[in-house]
Order: structure tokens, then C-alpha cells, then sequence
């Protein structure tokens, strides 16, 4: 897969919010949950894209917490800023041979909305999926509704890095206070 130019950049970016690997919260699954209910999809992830896999900091019907970046549907849907839409991928040059699509989890319908933070960067995305294929797509006002709830998570991501800057420098102060 090629990656984009700035992917080194927006890797580093996506580090220094310190979400990797961590254990789900529930205020991302109450949107995974949330986005599952209203787009009637089966499966719903909150996922980042690093190097090598995408990582799920929820995940909504589906047991894994990742798969490698080169099947991910997302890390396409990272390359731009719109919804990334795959009606029917077994239809799709790009997606037909793909193991999330010929075996379990059985994609065939994706939108995902970039996870787009305030220095630009597309960390991942906000996806429903289902096991059907949805040849009418989304439409705008879902595509609408989907960006929003990508930006409450992006709003949740920005709040743990700067709650993890405060507390470094607090960390900081009170370490000096004692020098």
C-alpha cells in the first residue's frame, strides 16, 4: 500500500495522543454503539491507523482490537477528508479479494469518516459496516451525521492529549519544586 507523504508526520501525530493500545472507554463506545443504532449496521469501530495495523479503540459487534493496515478499508478512507464510502465491496477491484471481505468479518458495505485532528492530520476513522451491500450508499444528511460523530471522537482525542500535557507539565512543576 502506499502511503501518503505526510504519513510520517501523522503517525507521529497519532503518538502523541497516547490512545494506542489502551482499553476501551465508554464514551467511544457509546458512539460506536450510537452509530450501530442509527445507520443499522451491524458493526461500528472507532479505528487508528498506525504503521503497520489499524487498532480499534472501540468496537461495536466485532471481537478483534485490530488487523493489519494493508486489508484495512480505513487506511484508504484516511486519504481524504469526505466519507469514504464502499457500497458493495465484493463489486470493487480494490476490496473483492480482501480477507475482511471473503472471511470473517464479512465487509461489504463501509462508510468511513476520517478522524481528522486540529493540526490536519487523518488519525483513523469512524466506520459502519455491514455484511450486506447498500447500493444507495449513505446519503448526504447520514454522511452528515457520520462526520459529526467522528468529530465528538476527534473532541475525546484532543481532550486525553491535553489532558496528558497537563499532567506532564504539573509533573514537571512539582519535580522542580522539590530540585
Amino acid at each position: 500500500m502506499v502511503y501518503s507523504p505526510d504519513d510520517a508526520d501523522r503517525l507521529a501525530a497519532l503518538v502523541n495522543y497516547g490512545v494506542l493500545d489502551t482499553d476501551f472507554e465508554e464514551a467511544y463506545d457509546c458512539i460506536t454503539r450510537l452509530s450501530a443504532r442509527i445507520f443499522h449496521a451491524p458493526i461500528s469501530l472507532v479505528s487508528l491507523v498506525d504503521e503497520k495495523r489499524q487498532w480499534f479503540k472501540s468496537a461495536h459487534g466485532l471481537d478483534a482490537r485490530e488487523t493489519p493496515r494493508e486489508y484495512a478499508f480505513c487506511a484508504h478512507a484516511i486519504k481524504q477528508r469526505d466519507v469514504f464510502i464502499v457500497p458493495d465491496a465484493t463489486k470493487s477491484d480494490v476490496f473483492k479479494d480482501n480477507p475482511l471481505v471473503t472471511d470473517a468479518p464479512n465487509v461489504i458495505f463501509y462508510a468511513g469518516a476520517p478522524l481528522v485532528n486540529s493540526d490536519g492530520f487523518a488519525l483513523g476513522t469512524l466506520c459502519v459496516i455491514d455484511n450486506q451491500p447498500r447500493e444507495e450508499g449513505m446519503s448526504e444528511e447520514d454522511q452528515d451525521m457520520l462526520k459529526d460523530f467522528a468529530t465528538l471522537v476527534v473532541q475525546l482525542l484532543e481532550q486525553r492529549k491535553e489532558i496528558r500535557t497537563l499532567r506532564r507539565e504539573h509533573n514537571t512543576e512539582t519535580s522542580l519544586a522539590f530540585a
